[in-house]
């Protein structure tokens, strides 16, 4: 969510997703999801239970909230509740539900917003909703972060928006101060059908200096300062501190839009759950230097295409660090890492315990996809496992597999 959001932003990076959306599955997560769960919200509720007002706050109104908006947020279980199926329930409603206090009047719709302030902040790690947005022309369902009450400075996260007006799109964005509403700096993701049909994993990986959005383990846009600046010009990064988490369902609005007088009687967005993971480090990420080279923290050696021969099927090694291309890996928009003009590859596009990792013809299959974290992890985006130098192997030769991330030396990774 956004306040006066009217124009989407010059700066939006969009990515399209060509074939059908592959479906969530709950362990597909980035990287920061290796650590310890700080907080998690499961719903398991019975039918007609509320939330727990100890972890959750109800924003409540027909102000318009900063957008136009047409609903009267509602506290209580009126527009939001447990259906006693696993899920939290918000749902938009026509009608006033008895309010005639909204920005413009009397009240069309009702429905509802929660959030964790004062009750859960949380500065970097893992955050992650998994969610089926309703259908309709006029709803904006969103999973967002606040840093604050003095928005934009505080900073703001959009972790998921999708407007019902263009139901393929999905929005990740960033607030702050100089890039916020109709300015605000992101990405989209386009998919080959609406994100309505299937529940969904909306995640992001935060930590200090990099923000990584992700939808069911396929990352789709990053943001660092760096990359912040160069959109938008000599601006602050503002997400270096805590922020708590919102859930709502808006209706039209600057955003929003679309046809609400078209839309049924109710509208219903459900959540599965709400996982927060620790960060997996309280310093910056490598930095983006010239290296390219990927050395391990075992033994001081790269990982490296046997011969300098780039063959489908290659397994890979370690080997003395030596510059060549055959040790030379490049990060690419789409999470591949590349040498000589190949892809990384979990063999047979396997995501279990032991997998080899070799160099294939980069495929666009999202198993391909890898990402350095913080913590010097080298995580598989599909599977949330490790790259891990076999039976901690020293010597030049030693081979590459996937393994469940354990922090230890022989899964440490540091560009050089």
């Amino acid at each position: 969510m956004r306040k006066l959001r009217i124009l989407l932003s010059a700066a939006v990076v969009a990515t399209t997703l060509a074939s059908s959306m592959f479906l969530a599955s709950r362990n597909d997560n980035a990287d920061a999801a290796v650590a310890a769960v700080t907080w998690n919200e499961d719903f398991n509720g019975a039918a007609g239970t509320g939330v727990d007002t100890s972890r959750w706050n109800f924003d409540t109104g027909g102000g318009g909230f900063g957008n136009q908006e047409l609903q009267y947020y509602n506290s209580g279980t009126s527009n939001v509740a447990m259906d006693g199926q696993g899920h939290l329930v918000i749902t938009a409603r026509k009608g006033s539900g008895g309010h005639n206090d909204c920005w413009n009047g009397t009240c069309q719709f009702t429905s509802g917003r929660i959030q964790t302030a004062g009750k859960f902040t949380q500065q970097y790690g893992h955050v992650e909703a998994r969610i089926q947005v309703p259908n309709g022309s006029g709803l904006w369902p969103a999973f967002w972060m606040l840093g604050g009450g003095n928005w934009p400075t505080d900073g703001e996260i959009d972790i998921m928006e999708i407007v019902g007006r263009d139901p393929n799109r999905l929005f990740g964005t960033l607030h702050g101060p100089g890039y916020s509403g109709g300015s605000s700096f992101g990405g989209t993701l386009v998919a080959g059908s609406p994100w309505y049909n299937a529940f969904h994993n909306y995640a992001v990986d935060w930590s200090p200096n990099l923000i990584v959005w992700t939808v069911d383990g396929q990352e789709y846009f990053r943001a660092t300062p760096d990359s912040l600046r160069a959109a938008k010009g000599n601006v602050n990064w503002v997400f270096d501190h805590s922020f708590f988490i919102i859930l709502n369902l808006a209706i039209g609005g600057n955003f929003g839009q679309g046809n609400p007088a078209g839309l049924p009687a109710e509208s219903k967005m459900l959540i599965d759950y709400v996982h927060v993971n620790g960060s997996t480090s309280t310093t910056t990420p490598p930095p983006a230097t010239t290296g390219n080279a990927l050395k391990s923290n075992l033994n001081g050696r790269c990982i490296d295409i046997p011969g300098g021969t780039a063959t489908d099927g290659a397994r890979l090694q370690m080997w003395d660090c030596n510059g060549s291309g055959a040790q030379k890996w490049s990060a690419n928009s789409d999470g591949t890492l590349r040498a000589l003009g190949k892809c990384m590859d979990p063999a047979g596009g396997a995501l279990t315990n032991g997998t080899p990792i070799q160099l294939v013809t980069c495929n666009g299959n999202p198993v391909q996809r890898f990402t350095l974290s913080g913590a010097g992890d080298l995580v598989n985006v599909s599977a949330n496992k490790c790259i891990d130098i076999k039976d901690n192997n020293g010597a030049n030769g030693a081979q590459l597999q996937l393994w469940d991330c354990a922090g230890t030396a022989n899964q440490k990774w540091t560009k050089a």
